[in-house]
């Protein structure tokens, strides 16, 4: 039989193809000399851990009040007929502020001195009856119980016409109160109310403030009641944490109060150029005191979970390694966190490459 075309170009190509199939299996077997070379301890910047003076201090939300600053209240109920003054006039002591309709008060004054006009004029008949009655007693005309009666009935008029003066003198007393007049000189504040509203003796009609020094409540938690001392350091702070005002304990509160579960403290500032108001809800730092305590820079430090960390470079039996130490850090001070535990004074503190570090990597400190 007879080679076929077809089948030779095949055995043509299986010899080739079977020699590069072995030469790439012997490539690949082929073991490479090249070798990782071991990696050297990591450079890393260090500070140590050194010890300043810090303040042991709390912030709290604290609210300003002032002790020249009138809540005015009606001590009669009545209906506003007039307002005298407007937000943020400045009056002066026993200027009108408003008027309540005195006009019932003033009929029922008007009733009370009539009667007392009437026991006046009841009050000299009875003195000219016993004056007669002495003077028939004396030339033994009447007798001595027609005189004591005369005498009895003076006494109950005298008695009467003292009772209406006090009546008299407490419905003008009342009806002064219908003029609302300021206690002392100062600015009035809001005005709620208007002409036409009826007022009850609950009603607040306005404020009259004195300026003035204020007063700093802060309400501490009772927890740390038995750090409360007197004449303690206490700051006003803005929003920025800047200090603009500085003061001292002047009262603290005998009683916790029992919804809050708080003790008040007091301290007295000076209003300076009025930035401060009355009623103001502002922070107060109360300063309990000083100690050495250790600082790392904020930069050496982060968090994970709400925990802080920071990785230390301590000596071993090869050199150096990172240690990562939990830390309970304080307040700040010029960028450092002040430690209150994880870290020791002296402590070589890694501030560079934390982000390339594990627990345990050999590391060269340098100095920063």
């Amino acid at each position: 039989m007879s080679n076929s075309p077809e089948i030779r170009p095949l055995h043509f190509l299986l010899g080739p193809l079977i020699l590069c199939v072995g030469l790439v299996v012997t490539g690949c077997g082929k073991k490479s000399d090249a070798t990782p070379q071991a990696q050297g301890p990591l450079p890393v910047k260090v500070e140590e851990a050194r010890t300043v003076q810090v303040s042991d201090t709390t912030d709290y939300v604290a609210t300003l009040k002032s002790r020249n600053s009138a809540v005015i209240m009606p001590q009669v109920e009545g209906q506003i007929v007039q307002i005298a003054v407007h937000s943020g006039d400045q009056v002066g002591p026993g200027n009108l502020l408003m008027q309540i309709d005195p006009l019932k008060q003033q009929a029922t004054v008007k009733s009370q001195e009539d009667t007392r006009a009437a026991a006046e004029a009841n009050l000299k008949y009875a003195q000219q009856q016993y004056e007669r009655s002495s003077g028939l007693y004396s030339a033994g005309v009447v007798s001595k119980q027609d005189l004591d009666q005369t005498k009895s009935a003076l006494d109950y008029a005298k008695a009467q016409v003292q009772a209406l003066d006090a009546g008299v003198r407490e419905q003008q007393v009342q009806l002064h109160y219908y003029s609302v007049t300021a206690p002392w000189s100062g600015i009035v504040g809001d005005i709620p109310v208007h002409v036409g509203d009826r007022v009850t003796t609950t009603t607040v009609l306005t404020t009259v403030d004195k300026p003035g020094s204020l007063e700093v409540y802060v309400y501490v938690p009772v927890e740390r009641a038995p750090q409360l001392k007197m004449n303690m350091p206490v700051d006003v702070l803005d929003a920025a944490g800047n200090v603009i005002a500085d003061s001292r304990v002047s009262f603290i509160s005998p009683q916790v109060d029992s919804s809050t579960q708080t003790i008040l403290a007091k301290a007295r500032i000076a209003n300076n150029k009025d930035k401060l108001r009355q009623a103001q809800f502002i922070r107060a730092r109360v300063v309990w005191g000083t100690q050495k305590s250790p600082v790392v820079p904020v930069l050496a430090v982060s968090r994970v979970g709400g925990q802080y960390f920071a990785f230390v470079a301590e000596k071993d039996e090869k050199g150096f390694v990172a240690r990562q130490k939990p830390l309970k850090v304080g307040q700040m001070v010029d960028n450092n966190y002040v430690v209150l535990d994880g870290v020791k004074p002296g402590d070589k503190v890694i501030v560079s490459g934390t982000q390339f570090l594990v627990d345990g990597t050999p590391v060269t400190p340098q100095g920063s």
